[in-house]
């Protein structure tokens, strides 16, 4: 779109990277402005909407201010002249139901790319390590993943950042560890670090990562929800482990037992199929595994005296508006003290 075009004021590229609603109407008020605005030297202007992450299935992606911005930018967009401006949108992941996807199927110049799955992805990232002589771990490789959301261009940039950080004149190796400090979590905030040292006992890291996590945030109900979440599958993991129901291997939880069990159990759950904490048959069998390998010190007491404390821990951040730090570290110190 931009070959030929000498102006680099004729092209612009928007982030539409959103953790938020309030990112995703920044976002795309900034993309529209850049579309409004001509170029200066009679060029045809192109702007790319790099990265949008709203489209997908998500909490953010389902926010009625985010369906309402969608609504907005579908307007625009069918008033753009074609022969002033070029537009490509490019996003990943995206809910293939969504109206304005469907929209833009029927209307523009379209092209949907299929993600490989998670071992092709991982194929690809060690092709882009092999030339800098950096290897990566298994665990390292999954938690990579997990985190990326399987998004391959961001699992490759982030890649490139991990071989850096481990680089030495002799290569290096990437390891767990590395991937969980310099990788961020993923957008819709499950706060991985808090939630997983928190499930490992170790009460002076947990401390640790909440004075982090405090550091840039004020609101601690969504830690406290992920906090919940993650003991919710951990209690029904424990139920089905102590009950011989399942067992836990290199890859993870046994896929077979664990579709045997869900055949026994799934009765008590409903018809829904979709991805939940509510639901330890909806997820992966290797991340299973992963998390209960994590909390294997913690009985089923242990477990449930966690989600009374989780309770008694909301019902404190409702009355204490203002001292949520406060709150959640006096959580982390009765539960794991």
């Amino acid at each position: 779109m931009t070959a030929g075009v000498l102006d680099d004021l004729s092209r612009e590229v928007i982030d539409g990277n959103a953790g938020k609603v309030d990112d995703v109407l920044q976002s795309v008020a900034h993309f529209i402005a850049a579309a409004q605005t001509l170029s200066l030297f009679g060029e045809k202007k192109t702007v790319w909407f790099r990265g949008v992450t709203f489209l997908s299935d998500s909490v953010t992606g389902r926010a009625a201010d985010t369906l309402e911005a969608l609504e907005r930018l579908q307007d625009f967009l069918e008033t753009v002249d074609p022969q002033s401006v070029n537009i490509l949108i490019t996003a990943s992941p995206v809910d293939r139901r969504r109206s304005f996807y469907k929209w833009v199927e029927k209307t523009g110049v379209f092209q949907f790319l299929k993600s490989g799955n998670a071992k092709d992805l991982g194929l690809h990232i060690q092709k882009e390590l092999r030339p800098m002589g950096i290897e990566i771990g298994p665990d390292a490789m999954n938690l990579l993943l997990e985190k990326v959301c399987g998004n391959a261009r961001l699992a490759l940039a982030e890649s490139v950042k991990l071989a850096t950080y481990v680089s030495g004149e002799s290569g290096g190796r990437i390891e767990e560890a590395d991937v969980r400090e310099m990788v961020p979590d993923p957008l819709e905030g499950d706060f991985f670090e808090t939630t997983d040292v928190f499930f490992t006992g170790n009460l002076s890291g947990t401390l640790d990562s909440l004075r982090r996590y405090f550091f840039t945030n004020k609101e601690a109900r969504p830690l406290l929800a992920s906090l919940q979440s993650r003991n919710r599958l951990l209690i029904q993991l424990r139920t089905l482990l102590d009950g011989g129901e399942i067992a836990i291997g290199y890859k993870g939880v046994d896929k077979g037992a664990l579709e045997r069990a869900s055949e026994k159990y799934l009765c008590h759950y409903g018809d829904s199929k979709a991805k939940s904490p509510l639901n330890v048959f909806t997820q992966n069998p290797w991340y299973l595994g992963k998390i209960a390998q994590q909390a294997g010190h913690l009985k089923l007491r242990k477990l449930v005296d966690f989600q009374v404390a989780f309770i008694d821990a909301f019902k404190e951040l409702v009355s204490r508006s203002k001292e949520h730090e406060e709150v959640m570290q006096a959580l982390a110190i009765r539960c794991l003290g």
